[in-house]
């Protein structure tokens, strides 16, 4: 039912987990493992965020005619900019020199994962600008500097453009399957220079290891325990504290078994290394790695060489690899433009970041041409 039909009343949720599993699930097409119920309820039910964490769920919802969900934004109060992967971090500095308080701002995302997805998740057309000017409102009545919606999928852009929202560029690095039936069909399109740096790292990285893929049922208790360990020494080095907690993978476990991919390394009996990964519908997802060894390449055969046969064997379109990193580029993963939107309430400061954000999308352009010719595939 589009907007005209019916007024549209938005209310303010105070947690995920706590709305109807099904209902919410019915607002998305199921082919994004992480706006589903499953994912955003452990998130919270695990502490990972609420809480001290400085992400506070404030999902912003309304009903159909039914009296069931018809439309949700998965939403957070923030009182930083950590675990994002879209920096606003000079923004908040520009801000606060100004005299004003960026701090507490909303954020519609998925906490801690830079994959690309829906954000606007509705059953109805029409329900999308409501739920914008919603956040907008929410924004200006409780004094919040601004509201934004990060790794926002191409198809929803122009929902944000629509209700005048800013939008933002970067870029990540994406494996495309061009219908590859093999990983050698995959190396077979590389140079032959390329193709041999990769044979020589897998065989260097699966020297004296065993690897294993486990999904499902696979997927026991003892192996969580050891990627704890992985992802607690990665986390620590990377951004301090880790930002799940080791009960978060406990539920995701139990409840998104078959859409998760752990590939593990083992040494003998003991594991050594491992990566996790998410499965989408067409795009294999990859979070988190670690390890308690230091074996020259395991991390790309772990994080990006596996998941390259996963998605083969599987018959997925990509494999998204998470935020940064231009190793990946050598590895056959090209340049990929990621989206995000915001909505600034100071017409001043909205002003000087639209002005910002026009030099920026520019030089992203500019980036993913130049980082486009650098790719290992063949010429011509």
């Amino acid at each position: 039912m589009a907007e005209a039909d019916r007024p549209v009343a938005v209310r303010v949720g105070s947690s995920i987990a706590g709305l109807p599993a099904a209902e919410w699930d019915a607002l998305t097409d199921g082919g994004n493992p992480f706006v589903g119920h499953a994912f955003l309820a452990a998130l919270e039910e695990s502490g990972s965020v609420g809480g001290h964490s400085g992400w506070q769920p404030v999902p912003l919802v309304c009903e159909g005619a039914d009296g069931q969900l018809a439309g949700a934004l998965p939403a957070y109060l923030k009182a930083h900019s950590q675990g994002e992967y879209v920096f606003d971090h000079s923004w908040a500095d520009a801000w606060h020199r100004a005299g004003g308080s960026y701090y507490p701002k909303l954020q519609i995302a998925v906490p801690f994962t830079p994959a690309t997805g829906p954000r606007v998740l509705t059953r109805e057309p029409g329900l999308a600008l409501p739920l914008l000017r919603a956040a907008e409102e929410l924004c200006r009545s409780q004094g919040l500097s601004s509201a934004h919606a990060t790794f926002v999928e191409p198809a929803q852009v122009p929902l944000f453009e629509a209700a005048g929202w800013l939008i933002r560029n970067d870029i990540q690095f994406h494996w495309e399957n061009r219908g590859y039936a093999s990983f050698d069909d995959f190396l077979a399109a590389l140079s032959s220079r390329k193709r041999k740096d990769i044979r020589k790292e897998r065989a260097a990285a699966q020297d004296g290891v065993e690897i294993r893929a486990l999904t499902g049922a696979a997927i026991e208790p003892a192996h969580w325990d050891a990627f704890w360990q992985f992802y607690q020494d990665t986390g620590m080095r990377k951004w301090g504290r880790p930002y799940l907690t080791r009960e978060a993978f406990t539920l995701l476990g139990e409840r998104m078994a078959e859409r998760i991919l752990l590939v593990l390394a083992f040494a003998g009996s003991r594991p050594i290394a491992g990566a996790l990964n998410f499965i989408g519908r067409d795009t294999l997802f990859g979070r988190y790695w670690g390890a308690v060894v230091d074996k020259p390449y395991l991390h790309f055969e772990l994080c990006y060489y596996q998941a390259i046969d996963a998605a083969i064997a599987l018959g997925l379109s990509r494999v998204e690899a998470g935020a940064q990193g231009g190793h990946k580029l050598a590895r056959g993963y090209a340049p990929a433009r990621t989206h995000s939107a915001h909505y600034i309430v100071h017409e001043g400061f909205r002003e000087a970041v639209a002005d910002y954000l026009a030099r920026e999308r520019a030089g992203i352009v500019q980036d993913q041409l130049y980082l486009g010719t650098r790719t290992p595939f063949r010429k011509g």
